[in-house]
């Protein structure tokens, strides 16, 4: 049964009177970084910027990417930003042989970020293995890089580590530039990142002043903007990550969330303190329960004090069902019609392969090639 209009339009108006309640209690600042000039500085986002940020289509999205970007990319989009959301599915392929139910995952996140508030309407989402001129911006990117530049990005090395492929491929080597021509194909001007994205974008900016330098001007040098929202690590207390298996998805039902956060990593010491060098995993639970709460950390170690892990887990497992079941029903009723899925996704495809398709004529005829 087909979704209809007025019913869509009628969840995202309940969503955005959710997210603004949400958002009075965990606002979450920006750092925008200016090109050409180190560190960040605090700015405000003014409404002409465009937002380039995405994520790989390797599985459900977890509690890190929500309040690390997701929350945020909502937000900026409800101020008026002109938002761009890729899903890199070929990008898949960099750390793995085969792409694994890749069109479900695609749906999924789209579901995702249907259920977090992303307003179809106001946002593009599309796949980038749909744009063809996309991709073919990756071929003068590469010109203007080196082997050892792509070698040595720190981020690289990481995905490298840990790699699911008994060998590197290239695909794994060119990501970077790959990246690049994400953002560059709309000339984003905005990218949100965290701190371990930095380097990645780095090279966007170099790749475009050298094709500017060399060409002439036609790309901007995106700039970072940094959230201060803060590291959520992973139930075995390292970094939250799909590919780690230790992540707690964002659909997950209430059951599977009760069983992941009593699995989650703690310590011996009773009495509870939100301590994040002192004690990482205590305190990952602790600021998991004060952001689904909006509240302080340190607010919610005293009054859990020495209920111990078993009243930590719990308070948390309370806190995390209570905040995301809004989403969570949300998610259940757009997965009833993935027609319409379907049918936004070839929508953003066809949007954002017209830009593409006229930066890339504007690249072509910058290096003096004949259309």
């Amino acid at each position: 049964m087909t979704m209809q209009i007025h019913e869509i339009q009628r969840i995202h108006e309940t969503h955005e009177t959710h997210e603004t309640h949400q958002t009075h209690q965990t606002h979450q600042t920006h750092q925008i970084e200016p090109t050409g000039v180190p560190g960040a500085v605090p700015g405000a986002v003014p409404a002409k910027d465009r937002i380039l940020t995405g994520d790989r289509p390797t599985g459900p999205l977890h509690l890190g990417h929500y309040f690390g970007t997701l929350q945020n990319r909502v937000r900026l989009q409800n101020e008026g930003m002109d938002l761009f959301l890729v899903i890199p599915d070929y990008q898949v392929l960099t750390d793995r042989d085969v792409a694994d139910r890749l069109a479900e995952h695609v749906e999924g996140l789209v579901l995702d970020y249907l259920a977090a508030g992303v307003d179809p309407s106001r946002a593009t989402i599309f796949t980038h293995s749909a744009i063809p001129a996309l991709n073919q911006l990756l071929l003068p990117f590469l010109s203007l890089v080196s082997v050892a530049e792509l070698g040595r990005n720190p981020t690289v090395k990481d995905e490298i580590a840990h790699s699911r492929q008994a060998a590197v491929s290239g695909l794994m080597f060119t990501y970077p530039a790959h990246q690049a021509a994400d953002i560059l194909f709309c000339k984003a001007n905005l990218v949100p990142v965290g701190k371990d994205q930095e380097p990645h974008l780095e090279l966007t900016r170099t790749i475009a002043r050298r094709f500017n330098e060399r060409y002439g001007p036609v790309f901007p040098e995106p700039r970072t903007l940094l959230s201060e929202a803060p590291l959520l690590l992973g139930t075995d207390g390292t970094k939250m990550s799909k590919s780690r298996g230790n992540s707690l998805a964002i659909r997950a039902s209430s059951d599977e969330t009760a069983r992941l956060i009593r699995g989650a990593k703690t310590d011996a010491v009773r009495r509870i303190s939100y301590d994040p060098e002192g004690r990482p995993e205590v305190s990952n639970l602790v600021l998991l329960t004060a952001l689904c709460q909006g509240r302080s950390p340190y607010e919610v170690a005293a009054e859990v004090g020495d209920a111990g892990a078993a009243g930590l887990k719990a308070a948390a497992t309370e806190a995390v069902n209570t905040h995301f079941a809004p989403l969570r029903a949300r998610r259940a009723e757009y997965a009833q019609d993935l027609s319409y899925v379907r049918e936004l996704l070839r929508e953003g495809n066809a949007r954002a392969g017209e830009v593409a398709d006229r930066t890339l004529a504007e690249v072509r005829d910058a290096m003096g090639m004949r259309r």
